[in-house]
């Protein structure tokens, strides 16, 4: 971390110590610095040497990092998949029944791809009713590790509908934007 964005970040980092519920006590211990000279930062009294403010803001990255929920807390247990083979008007009344607007697309219990609700309308306003899912499928989507952060998760849902976890051969989990979404708002 630079010197200027250690200096920037300092008006903040009172705000960074109640995001991760810490006194100033348990930040200086963890730190290793004064409670007093945590205490000074925060009233805007002190500027602290660089090599202080370093460790306060590595102690608090790091504590970020534990805390920061992973895939296997955030996901669904239970995936629905369409299978390649499935006409386009099953896929659809399996998404009305399970109230679901995308889903992974299977072929030989590998995921090819996923279908959505937009692809859908598109193919049958298009006269394409008889069509397979597999012949219309959209790339498949990100399919990451259990322990993969929460903040990697977000960043993958910005241009993926949904993100499947995927631990040793078997794909375990699925999260979706809602899913994240729930997660963010439930903390604010």
């Amino acid at each position: 971390m630079s010197f200027f964005k250690i200096m920037e970040e300092l008006s903040e980092l009172k705000k960074y110590r109640k995001r991760l519920n810490l006194t100033q006590k348990e930040l200086a211990k963890r730190a290793n610095v004064s409670q007093s000279l945590i205490a000074k930062i925060e009233s805007g009294k002190v500027d602290p040497s660089y090599r202080n403010a370093k460790k306060i803001f590595e102690t608090l990255s790091l504590l970020k990092q534990k805390n920061e929920l992973k895939a296997r807390d955030i996901m669904h247990k239970k995936v629905i998949y369409a299978k390649s083979s499935d006409t386009l008007k099953d896929t659809i009344k399996k998404m009305r029944q399970k109230n679901i607007s995308q889903l992974p697309v299977l072929k030989h219990n590998k995921v090819i791809g996923y279908i959505s609700e937009s692809l859908l309308l598109d193919k049958l306003l298009n006269g394409e009713t008889q069509s397979k899912v597999g012949n219309v499928v959209e790339p498949s989507p990100p399919i990451v590790p259990p322990n993969t952060s929460q903040g990697v998760i977000a960043h993958l849902l910005k241009h993926f509908p949904f993100v499947l976890v995927k631990e040793k051969e078997n794909i375990v989990g699925i999260i979706t934007k809602v899913d994240l979404l729930k997660i963010v708002y439930g903390k604010s």
